[in-house]
């Protein structure tokens, strides 16, 4: 699958445009709706941007919406990687969505992003603070949190973060040998029913492409590499110099997600007081729904998305 052809069944995006971006580092894929304010929306692991399917014709009634693949999934290119994991890192993927949204015109936009999307979503807003006027995060903490805050209960929920930061090629090799089993398998365990009922069966033939393609896997191995160390060690300077986010932070999560057991400081708020280390404008809510609100439950995350977004700063 090229970076210009995404190569879809069933067109899950009608009447949005489909573009492929040359940032310097990468070839980014995207498609592109709707019409006002810039919105760009990013995807997570193991999924590519058709994870949004369900609501961005609400959004694109509301906004320029701008659904990119990341470096590495999808439809985009995937640039070699380093013994340093920098080329996967979520800064490298930042840089991608910058010159992607400035060749677009649009020099300040607001973002939202899932799982990985979310991650490159703050380190866009910490490197890039003049770009970013709302941030949405679906479904995280900060990796900084996941590192430091391990715990055994989190440690069975995410044990794919210590599995796929394993060195090369032993996450690659065991996941080759059986992509449909594992894709199938890890995304039905997050859900909140534990099935793969939530996921449109064109959107997961999408989902499964990424693991039969060895260079695509690999990338996405090399996200979660970059995850434990360049990643990792970029938060770890954040904090230490006392960086926070400027802009205005939703986080949004599902009930039965991954952070859903996070209480932060002992509070009963989720995630929220661990994002209120992070930057001083943090709202959010819990919807019912596992990790994959868009897709489980599209109609709450609008209800929730919506009043954030479209508020102006």
């Amino acid at each position: 699958m090229s970076a210009s052809e995404p190569g879809e069944s069933v067109d899950l995006f009608p009447g949005f445009q489909a573009r492929t971006f040359d940032t310097g580092e990468a070839e980014i894929f995207a498609r592109i709706g709707g019409s006002g304010p810039p919105l760009l929306m990013l995807h997570g692991y193991p999924q590519c941007h058709v994870m949004w399917h369900r609501v961005a014709p609400t959004l694109a009634e509301n906004f320029t919406c701008v659904i990119a693949d990341l470096r590495g999934y999808g439809a985009s290119s995937v640039p070699v990687s380093k013994p340093d994991h920098e080329s996967y890192s979520k800064r490298a993927m930042a840089r991608d969505m910058v010159a992607v949204m400035a060749e677009l015109g649009f020099d300040r936009f607001a973002l939202a992003g899932h799982d990985r999307g979310g991650r490159v979503g703050y380190r866009l807003a910490l490197d890039h603070p003049q770009r970013v006027s709302r941030l949405a995060v679906l479904d995280i903490v900060p990796t900084h949190a996941m590192w430091h805050d391990f715990t055994a209960q989190r440690a069975m929920k995410v044990y794919h973060w210590l599995f796929l930061a394993q060195p090369e090629p032993l996450p690659e090799t065991l996941i080759g040998a059986a992509p449909d089993y594992y894709l199938n398998t890890t995304i039905a365990s997050w859900t909140k029913d534990r099935s793969l009922a939530a996921f449109d069966p064109a959107a997961l033939d999408h989902y499964r492409r990424l693991f039969r393609d060895p260079a695509r896997l690999h990338a996405a191995c090399e996200d979660y590499r970059a995850g434990q160390t360049f990643d990792l060690a970029a938060d770890e300077a954040d904090v230490a110099a006392g960086r926070r986010i400027a802009c205005p932070v939703f986080a949004l999560w599902g009930n039965a997600g991954i952070p859903g057991d996070t209480d932060g400081q002992g509070d009963d708020d989720g995630p929220l007081a661990i994002w209120r280390n992070w930057a001083d404008n943090v709202d959010g809510t819990a919807i019912d729904a596992g990790h994959f609100v868009c897709e489980e439950n599209p109609q709450a995350t609008l209800a929730a998305l919506l009043p954030f977004l479209r508020q102006r700063q």
